[in-house]
């Protein structure tokens, strides 16, 4: 697959994000940690914070990665731009609605779910371990931690205890999607880390279809 920007230019994206956005970065960070370790305390009250935070971070990359800064190298990035955004308003809505916990599911969705969380939140500094130099590195608070963060965040989900029953299938569409279109980076442009966001997306798509085709046959 031919790219329109070299490995160079993608990089460089990044090193600008983070000499522009580094106090918000460190502050997304912070604050996206502390939520998860409150959620883990008590899903029955922090839960629904958790997802407006979500809706947050991917309104903040449909803005100030996509189309403030991705859009100089990659006219596709409006395209990007646009479905964060939608995915953003999906976790808003999600979140005004929500009855749902995180962190209350059990079984293997639960393991799998809390290591992607810890990956995305370890995300910055497996970057740079994996031999990107900062500040050309892909750090927090752009979209292939959020997508991971999210999607380990959703597989963790249910009410008392009954994550698959109540799985959201909405809002993990686009990150389920994203696993793919973010993760070719692993491949093509060499960005180790992503390679979980690859399995993500995979793992995303797996539990979608199961629960899709559940639902069409309790209908039928």
């Amino acid at each position: 697959m031919e790219l329109p920007y070299t490995p160079d230019e993608f990089f460089g994206i990044f090193a600008e994000y983070n000499r522009i956005f580094w106090p918000v970065v460190g502050a997304l960070w912070l604050v996206t940690a502390g939520a998860v370790v409150a959620t883990w305390r008590s899903p029955a009250r922090c839960s629904r914070a958790l997802t407006h935070l979500l809706g947050f971070l991917w309104a903040w990359n449909a803005v100030a990665y996509h189309a403030f800064l991705f859009t100089r190298i990659n006219p596709a990035a409006w395209l990007f731009s646009a479905l964060f955004a939608v995915q953003a308003l999906l976790l808003f809505r999600a979140g005004a609605r929500q009855q749902a916990e995180y962190f209350m599911a059990r079984g293997p969705m639960h393991v799998a779910g809390v290591g992607l969380v810890g990956y995305a939140l370890a995300y910055p500094f497996i970057s740079v371990a994996l031999g990107h130099d900062y500040p050309a590195a892909p750090t927090f608070g752009v979209p292939c931690p959020t997508a991971i963060l999210t999607i380990g965040v959703l597989l963790t989900m249910g009410p008392g205890g009954s994550g698959r029953e109540s799985f959201a299938l909405a809002p993990a569409v686009i990150p389920a999607v994203w696993g793919f279109i973010g993760g070719s980076a692993a491949v093509l442009l060499t960005v180790t880390a992503d390679y979980a966001l690859l399995g993500a997306g995979m793992l995303m798509t797996a539990v979608l279809i199961v629960r899709v085709m559940r639902a069409t046959r309790a209908r039928g």
